[in-house]
């Protein structure tokens, strides 16, 4: 895996302090929440979009933000299998 394509470690890069966006994971020294840059990407926006829109954040910052999603997500235990339909 080359560098272009290995996650961004999120360590140092995300922050989580009550006293910044209701406690809320936050791009450090931003009130950029994890929650709302992926609701950007999810909604179709691009990193480089959000880089136009915020030019004091970097890549590394956006990829900080996915996985330190993915990392929450692998701590997540589903307890009921069930699927409804």
């Amino acid at each position: 895996m080359d560098d272009e394509q290995r996650p961004a470690e999120w360590e140092g890069r995300i922050t989580v302090d009550p006293a910044v966006s209701v406690g809320k994971p936050v791009i450090k020294g931003t009130r950029l929440s994890v929650e709302y840059i992926l609701d950007l990407l999810a909604g179709g926006h691009s990193i480089d979009e959000l880089l136009e829109s915020w030019p004091h954040i970097s890549r590394e910052d956006v990829l900080a933000c996915i996985t330190y999603a993915r990392d929450t997500v692998r701590e997540i235990r589903v307890l009921d299998h069930k699927v409804r339909v």
